[in-house]
């Protein structure tokens, strides 16, 4: 699928960018790989790692912020396909600095496609969150403009062969900033403070993430918003595996956050449909025939969901059990 293609990752030096990289030079025999990113350090230290050291024919390392538009142009130049990773991600800074979260994945997004859309850039992807999906808190509000916008761009493309498609999961079991290096940090302490005993969250591993956004590249008609099927966790099943004998501090939850997340809203159901394993959000505007969305890439039909259907992280089917994610930390 990827073989002498040209493919640029925004926020390429992070946990996602990293492994997508490392999955890519694995699997397939890329033309050039191009990291677009601000820290210098973070791409020096990458171009001395494995296995992207053993590839510097394919490797560029690009510095620059997606908040400039001619800097980005510059990258896409010659570009096949775009993984967009880069963003400001912490809730809290988001409540505190907003403008600064708007610059970067508001601006930033349209700065990506724009540039996408002047270099004749086939397909590209940006990376959602759950937090987008009916926002609360200005980084998931942020992440929503930012799908709106990507999922727009497929109306005003003109003669472009290009689609841009939206890829919405959950928590990365193990990410930089997520919970359980948090608690695995505090673990000797022994408390662990916890904002509310109530709390579930979607998770996802970051290889899966990686698969399933390599999955929808190869499926991916534009426009449309996949959603893969993933477990939820229970934030005390967490506490118990990492630290089952500390003490617990309830801190109360932290400004614009939930206590359930939300990967597809009942306003959405209208407009999703059911695969094995992920979902579809189709766009609703009246430029697409909603019929192209029905069959996948292999023809296998999609299933309408019910009106109402939402998929949220409390009424999940599918739950990690406590061995389950003292299995999964092990290998974090």
């Amino acid at each position: 699928m990827l073989n002498n293609l040209r493919i640029l990752v925004t926020g390429g030096t992070g946990s996602f960018g990293k492994r997508f990289i490392a999955t890519v030079l694995e699997r397939y025999k890329c033309e050039r790989i191009v990291v677009y990113s601000r820290d210098e350090l973070k791409q020096f230290e990458m171009a001395h790692q494995e296995p992207f050291a053993s590839h510097p024919d394919q490797m560029r390392y690009f510095l620059g912020d997606i908040r400039d538009l001619p800097r980005m142009r510059m990258a896409m130049e010659g570009i096949d396909v775009v993984i967009h990773a880069a963003a400001l991600k912490q809730v809290p800074a988001a409540e505190y600095n907003p403008f600064e979260f708007i610059k970067t994945n508001v601006i930033g997004a349209q700065n990506i496609i724009d540039a996408c859309l002047d270099r004749n850039v086939k397909r590209v992807i940006a990376l959602s969150t759950d937090k987008a999906a009916a926002p609360i808190n200005l980084y998931g509000a942020t992440k929503l403009c930012s799908d709106k916008l990507f999922i727009a761009a497929n109306n005003y493309r003109g003669s472009h062969d290009i689609r841009l498609s939206v890829v919405r999961y959950g928590n990365v079991l193990g990410s930089r900033g997520s919970v359980i290096p948090f608690f695995l940090n505090k673990k000797g302490c022994g408390v662990i403070p916890v904002t509310d005993e109530r709390m579930t969250r979607f998770s996802i591993t970051l290889q899966k993430g990686v698969d399933f956004v390599l999955s929808c590249l190869a499926r991916m008609k534009g426009g449309e918003l996949y959603v893969p099927k993933i477990p939820s966790y229970k934030i005390m099943d967490v506490v118990s595996a990492v630290a089952p004998d500390a003490k617990v501090n309830f801190v109360g939850i932290r400004p614009g956050e939930k206590l359930h997340e939300e990967m597809i809203t009942e306003s959405d159901s209208l407009n999703t449909i059911e695969y094995p394993g992920y979902y579809i959000v189709r766009p609703s505007t009246e430029q697409y025939d909603p019929a192209i969305y029905m069959t996948d890439e292999n023809g296998l039909k999609g299933t309408p969901v019910k009106q109402g259907f939402s998929y949220t992280s409390d009424k999940n089917t599918d739950w990690l059990s406590v061995n389950q994610l003292k299995e999964m930390i092990d290998l974090i």
